[in-house]
């Protein structure tokens, strides 16, 4: 019987397995009492700096035991701790005794055993040594008291127990593991801890928890403790199974006892893994027969560790929806979006089941239809809704493009008005102030990791994806021709490389970082963020969502506000959608934004010149405008006229630029007024100008005065026309301008 009281599942229930963990178990771990190098990168670490200790160092440079006394002693310097440091090792020095005379019975309450403490409370808990000055003759207190099981504890056992009081209560602490494993344990000399004993386990649990050890130790990437090792030892020992294949991996969770010890079940679950993968195999063959896809046995990374076709009753319909998927997944695409098409066949069989369809035949236009409605109802208004519909649609092709049902009806198809309509939506570009909060020197040097800190200042300066950002390689900078510093990423949406320009400054702070991971990984890793736990080799770069949940932290330790003084919750795509919107705003040209972004189409980047548009508008509507006789000129930016007045003004700014001001003249006709702007009544100008009129104003002058002097006096009426126009341009605008300067004034 199992420990939960079902009978286990016989070891026979996986033919070959036992053949197999024969096969594949190296002779280093095939030992019953497995005694690990304390230099070992996964099992062991440095030795503990404390002369003569032998342990594993775990804190700096000392195992956990001196440590603990070296914060004690009120943290000395390390050298000459490490001199004094060697003593006794707890639960290897002789226990203290019972102070009755005679008495040989462990310590439970000051300073006396269980039964002389219970006597003395009882008596009124007088003082001790007054109290013990009045008990029995030593001489008549029996000495025939069996001694602790320990071979080293010289006191007597506990009245109904093989231990002695205080290595009882050890025992039961620790859970109550096996009586004979836990006093071996108590008897390895204190060198010899780094070790465990599996002669608990059944056999071929045994050679299944030393195949796991195995892989853990090629794998090269998580540490794990002797400690953990025994942990699980005992508790699997006293599991009753026989196999780890006995139970499903949801009940190996749920029956996990020690639920204070995220590393023994962590170990448990991964051998549990490697086990079935040994026992079912990998490949193709093996796992497109079965309802659940482990990626890893496909050898896919990735963060969706499985593909679920159980949710798909119809046989017809669960066969082509992993016909579907191998090939998607042949083709390069990403397990994530593989999992979306899962998940919205799953949606789609599901509505097929309730509508009685039971073969691909019968998937008509009319069912498409309803479907269409059920998800009317059930979807609208969200982002899914599109989806659902793509994916589907996408999947009914495929049937037909490459043959795999040929029962299905032509018609079964969605259409472009099949989809909902969705509204065009803008950049979601952080305002100006929010990003000034950010990029404060003070707030950036809160952000205690380096490392994230980075990501954090290249997400702003670059425009990258987090993904990309967080995966960029060690060697990320090459240089131009001309010197000039480049980002080197791969677009993981695009799948492709990009490059995107940086500063020296950007440069500086990567060879910060990696000269971080150089001291960390002295044999080099091919990342430039490399993952700081669980990353012995520093082959795993760092996850989004570590990086996301430090910048929620660093978001609100700074106090980061929006402008109605309200915490900011932003994401790090925003950054990206930011130096978009500030490139086009600064007039970068629309293609060269689209290079820096790396952006597949135009139409992408023509989010950005739409917000650019805009903001010109914004300005052209608050400016003041003056005619060539200096006289203001209203525009209403409301209604019809306005949009129609900024159209023409648009492409009068594109076409007919002019070198101090703009035609108001629609293209369709022809100026009568060549170069003779300052007296057409189509001749507008801003503010934005005045330095241009007032250099033409001083060349003007200069030209009558000439004209005067040579008698051209003709020519001479002309240009008193021009400057006088001048005059009274420059004294509107300059006007608006004070006036400008003088409500500034008064608003501060």
């Amino acid at each position: 019987m199992s420990a939960g009281g079902q009978p286990a599942a016989p070891a026979g229930r996986h033919p070959g397995l036992l053949e197999k963990l024969m096969a594949v178990i190296r002779p280093g771990f095939r030992d019953d009492i497995l005694v690990f190098d304390p230099a070992d990168p996964v099992f062991g670490g440095e030795l503990c700096r404390v002369g003569g200790c032998g342990r594993t160092a775990r804190d700096v440079g000392m195992c956990h035991g001196h440590h603990q006394r070296w914060v004690q002693a009120g943290k000395p310097p390390l050298d000459q701790f490490s001199v004094s440091g060697g003593a006794p090792w707890h639960g290897h020095a002789p226990l203290s005794s019972c102070r009755a005379p005679g008495c040989g019975f462990g310590v439970a309450q000051q300073g006396l055993c269980f039964r002389h403490s219970h006597a003395w409370r009882r008596a009124g808990r007088p003082g001790v040594d007054g109290w013990l000055a009045g008990l029995a003759d030593p001489a008549a207190v029996p000495q025939d008291h069996p001694a602790c099981a320990i071979g080293p504890c010289q006191l007597w056992a506990h009245p109904g127990a093989v231990l002695c009081y205080s290595h009882h209560r050890r025992w039961q602490r620790a859970g109550s593991p096996g009586l004979q494993e836990f006093i071996r344990e108590c008897e390895v000399p204190a060198g010899d801890r780094e070790r465990a004993d599996l002669t608990p386990l059944p056999r071929q649990l045994r050679l299944e928890l030393q195949y796991a050890l195995q892989c853990r130790h090629d794998d090269n990437m998580i540490k794990t403790r002797p400690t953990v090792i025994r942990s699980v030892t005992r508790w699997l020992a006293g599991s009753g199974a026989v196999s780890l294949l006995d139970r499903d991996e949801p009940d190996w969770r749920k029956r996990f006892t020690p639920r204070n010890n995220p590393p023994a079940l962590g170990l448990v679950i991964y051998a549990r893994r490697r086990v079935a993968t040994l026992a079912e195999g990998r490949g193709w063959e093996n796992e497109y027969p079965r309802d659940i896809w482990r990626l890893n046995r496909l050898g896919i990374d990735s963060a969706h560790a499985t593909l679920q076709f159980s949710g798909i009753s119809q046989p017809w319909l669960n066969d082509l929806a992993k016909r579907w998927t191998r090939w998607r997944l042949s083709t390069g695409l990403s397990a994530g979006a593989c999992y979306q098409g899962v998940q919205a066949v799953t949606r789609f069989g599901a509505f097929l089941d309730q509508a009685g369809i039971q073969q691909a035949s019968q998937v008509s236009r009319e069912v498409l239809e309803r479907y269409l409605a059920v998800l009317q109802t059930e979807l609208a208004g969200k982002r899914a809704h599109r989806a659902c519909i793509g994916l589907v649609n996408t999947f009914l092709q495929a049937i037909r493009r490459h043959g795999w049902d040929t029962s299905l009806p032509p018609s079964a198809m969605f259409f472009p008005e099949d989809y909902p309509k969705g509204g065009e939506k803008l950049p979601r570009a952080l305002a100006e102030h929010v990003m000034a909060q950010v990029e404060d020197p003070a707030n950036l040097a809160r952000q205690g990791n380096p490392a994230y800190r980075l990501i954090t200042i290249i997400l702003i300066r670059c425009g990258l994806r987090v993904s990309d950002a967080t995966a960029l390689p060690f060697d990320c900078v090459v240089r131009d021709a001309d010197g000039a510093p480049y980002l080197r990423y791969y677009n993981r949406k695009m799948k492709r490389e990009a490059l995107v320009p940086i500063d020296d400054t950007l440069q500086a702070l990567i060879g910060d970082q990696q000269n971080r991971a150089r001291e960390r990984w002295p044999d080099g890793t091919p990342v430039l963020f490399p993952r700081p736990t669980a990353n012995i080799d520093g082959h795993r770069p760092v996850s989004y969502t570590s990086y996301r949940d430090a910048l929620y932290r660093w978001l609100e330790d700074c106090d980061v506000r929006d402008e109605h003084g309200q915490p900011v919750h932003l994401t790090p795509h925003q950054w990206r959608h930011t130096l978009g919107t500030a490139l086009i705003n600064r007039d970068v040209p629309q293609h060269v934004v689209q290079k820096i972004l790396d952006h597949e189409s135009a139409a992408m980047t023509a989010l950005y010149a739409r917000l650019s548009d805009k903001t010109v508008r914004d300005h052209w509507e608050k400016a003041r405008k003056v005619s060539a006789t200096g006289q203001p000129v209203q525009l209403s930016p409301d209604g019809p006229l306005g949009d129609a007045a900024w159209t023409k003004h648009h492409l009068s700014r594109a076409t007919q630029a002019l070198p101090n001001g703009y035609c108001q003249l629609p293209m369709v006709k022809t100026c009568p007024h060549a170069n003779s702007c300052l007296t057409c009544p189509m001749f507008v100008t801003t503010a934005e100008f005045l330095p241009q009129h007032r250099a033409q104003r001083q060349a003007v002058l200069q030209i009558v005065t000439a004209a005067e002097a040579a008698g051209h006096a003709r020519v001479a009426e002309m240009n008193k026309q021009v400057a006088a126009n001048l005059d009274k341009i420059i004294t509107a605008l300059e006007a608006d301008g004070e006036d400008g300067r003088e409500a500034a004034a008064d608003a501060s």
